[in-house]
């Protein structure tokens, strides 16, 4: 079962895809990415579009993520096919088609600030930290749409551990892939670039937080996030930050793209909370993809007995 527990830069209303439009969305660009493939080998020199379809090898699945009849997992073509990666496009049907053009081999990420070994890992290298597992996690899109979305990926703890983060190292920024040869979506003004999310450290540090290099079985697909990406399964979707390059310590919370762009909008916590709206639609309620009726927006999306804690005492209509 799954486990259940000032703006520099303000964005316009019209440049962000309304609760309305998505519901009038009747039809969605079905995924051409092949689904199958070899065995994920280690030093695989895969590149963009001949990166898809390969399988991980090795992936255990965590016996405590598993799906249900409740949340049944999404169809891996619905995961493939409507995206939010705004580097390549502010619509649902654009990453698909636009991010053929990301490279993924070579990658690095870069992890640095406040910590007593800082390194620069290469993506395969990522791979070996700790046994890769696949769990079964609901994602919940800011947008009141939502998926079961079997991931895989390592706790995010693995990498933290051995970097030593020093005792003033209270926040974590994810910095995502800023390269306008690559990422047509670079031309908008929508966001301040690069994209830059956070986590504060404890948040970071437990044990649900997922630095994940797959779904399905299989390397992401590049309009998922690829090579590498978080997964925060009790935050929404956008805290997710996509095509990670660099991860840095920080003592000051992160100054997030989203937050530049609408902090009234999307805070800096953005925990899944059906009784804070949205500015400009209610998040009571939500629709998961494939699915004609709403159901009702969990607290923390499900996840309250695992995370809640780390929240006692907080205002949370405040800190959104």
């Amino acid at each position: 079962m799954i486990i259940r527990s000032s703006n520099a830069n303000p964005i316009q209303p019209s440049e962000i895809t309304s609760e309305a439009l998505f519901h009038g969305r009747r039809d969605w660009i079905k995924s051409t990415i092949a689904m199958g493939g070899a065995a994920l080998l280690p030093g695989l020199a895969a590149c963009g579009a001949e990166a898809q379809g390969v399988r991980l090898a090795g992936v255990k699945p965590n016996p405590q993520f598993l799906a249900t009849d409740i949340d049944k997992l999404n169809k891996a073509d619905e995961f493939k096919s409507y995206c939010n990666f705004y580097e390549f496009g502010t619509d649902k049907s654009d990453p698909p088609v636009m991010a053929k053009s990301l490279k993924t081999r070579p990658w690095t990420v870069a992890v640095e600030g406040e910590v007593n070994k800082p390194q620069v890992f290469d993506i395969d290298a990522l791979y070996k930290l700790a046994p890769l597992e696949e769990r079964v996690y609901r994602f919940r899109c800011v947008e009141a749409w939502s998926m079961v979305i079997p991931w895989v990926g390592i706790p995010l703890a693995e990498l933290i551990k051995r970097v030593e983060p020093r005792g003033n190292a209270k926040y974590v920024e994810f910095v995502t892939l800023a390269d306008k040869a690559q990422m047509p979506g670079l031309r908008s003004s929508v966001l301040d670039w690069p994209y830059v999310e956070g986590l504060r450290m404890d948040e970071a540090m437990h044990p649900l937080t997922l630095l994940t290099f797959g779904a399905y079985g299989e390397m992401l697909a590049n309009q998922n996030g690829a090579p590498v990406r978080m997964v925060v399964p009790w935050k929404y979707g956008f805290k997710s930050g996509k095509s990670i390059v660099k991860i840095r310590f920080v003592e000051k919370e992160p100054r997030t793209a989203w937050v530049k762009a609408g902090p009234s909008e999307y805070g800096f916590y953005s925990n899944v909370n059906p009784m804070v709206d949205h500015a400009r639609w209610s998040q009571a309620s939500e629709r998961r993809i494939g699915e004609f009726s709403k159901r009702k927006t969990l607290m923390f999306n499900g996840y309250a007995n695992e995370v809640a804690s780390l929240y006692a005492g907080m205002d949370l209509k405040k800190f959104i």
